[in-house]
């Protein structure tokens, strides 16, 4: 059996338009033990393409971590499937919140060094003793607590369209450069009551423990989630503290958890909280964009890239074979209006 992809995006994606079936969107992850990833790769490739699942998937020594969508038909023998490891046995599957079925249209499976970049050095602390886990409830109870301070561990471009309610929304890129921003930050508060939440709670694993070695005494975080406690929330009849959108790192790229719209179009500042990724291939830039500039630009980031679509294809594989690319904040300064808030970057984070 194939242990890798073999057709091109265009006909994957034709073959899920004709799916008859619904699929179900869910997001996952574990830390544990994984000797050989490699292999665990490889094995984990074949079975769950026999069950028809679609996503990313990574794999490290760590643990495993994965957003995938799973034929609905195909549930029960996934979750079986899952019983027969025990290291995975009770694995809490945060199933998505507005799905359509169309999130993930291959699979991809890769072992990694990390399942989370975090830039940290293991060995350096105890990464198993981490933050006291909340349910929604406790969470939204917490909140209310004076003196507590809530902090969005997530990207900017993820916070910017959905946060919590007071949250501290560091201007990061990537969770490597978070995780050191934020503990500066707090320096001062390291008695203080800190809740930390991301989108499924892995990046919160790794960070709580972190607060504690550095010596963060009350460090609490959201179990499961933004994804569990919007589920939770509603199941509950429990208020929602959570305002806006929630970023998703598949097709869908958003799922909505509040009415508001928080943020605003990065090509002509109107409200708008729908991420698109640039029409050029080549470009693909992550980015905000009403439907007005939609229709205006066809879906693109700039008028360069507007061109580019319009060409010949093979005028653009010539482009693209000469393109270097460029620092991603320099192609935002010169393509989008410098005044916005440009929270942009491609979708290869969690």
């Amino acid at each position: 059996m194939e242990l890798y992809n073999k057709y091109d995006k265009e006909y994957l994606r034709k073959k899920l338009d004709e799916e008859t079936f619904h699929r179900v969107t869910l997001s996952f992850y574990k830390y544990v033990n994984i000797p050989d990833p490699s292999d665990f790769r490889n094995q984990l490739f074949m079975d769950l393409s026999k069950l028809g699942v679609f996503g990313r998937i990574y794999v490290a020594k760590e643990g495993i971590n994965g957003q995938i969508s799973v034929p609905e038909y195909s549930m029960d023998s996934f979750r079986e499937y899952l019983e027969t490891y025990e290291s995975f046995k009770n694995l809490r599957l945060n199933i998505a919140i507005e799905d359509d079925g169309k999130s993930f249209y291959k699979l991809i499976i890769k072992a990694r060094h990390k399942i989370v970049a975090d830039g940290l050095d293991d060995d350096a602390f105890d990464t198993s003793n981490v933050g006291t886990h909340l349910s929604a409830e406790e969470f939204n109870k917490a909140m209310e607590e004076p003196g507590t301070i809530i902090v969005d561990m997530r990207n900017h471009y993820e916070s910017e369209i959905g946060h919590f309610e007071n949250a501290i929304c560091p201007d990061a890129d990537t969770f490597k450069q978070e995780l050191p921003m934020v503990i500066d930050m707090l320096a001062d508060k390291k008695d203080e009551k800190i809740l930390l939440y991301c989108t499924g709670g892995i990046r919160c694993e790794k960070a709580s423990a972190y607060f504690k070695y550095k010596g963060f005494t009350n460090v609490n975080q959201l179990q499961g989630g933004i994804i569990h406690y919007a589920r939770q929330i509603k199941a509950q009849g429990l208020p929602s503290k959570f305002i806006g959108k929630n970023f998703v790192f598949d097709d869908r790229l958003g799922e909505r958890i509040g009415n508001e719209i928080i943020s605003t179009c990065h090509q002509c500042g109107k409200p708008a909280d729908t991420h698109i990724n640039c029409a050029n291939y080549e470009c693909h830039l992550l980015f905000i964009q009403c439907e007005d500039c939609k229709k205006e630009m066809e879906g693109c980031c700039s008028k360069r890239c507007q061109g580019i679509i319009h060409l010949p294809i093979e005028e653009q594989r010539k482009i693209r074979k000469g393109i270097v690319k460029e620092n991603t904040q320099a192609i935002y300064k010169s393509r989008l209006r410098p005044d916005l808030s440009l929270a942009l970057r491609k979708n290869t984070e969690e």
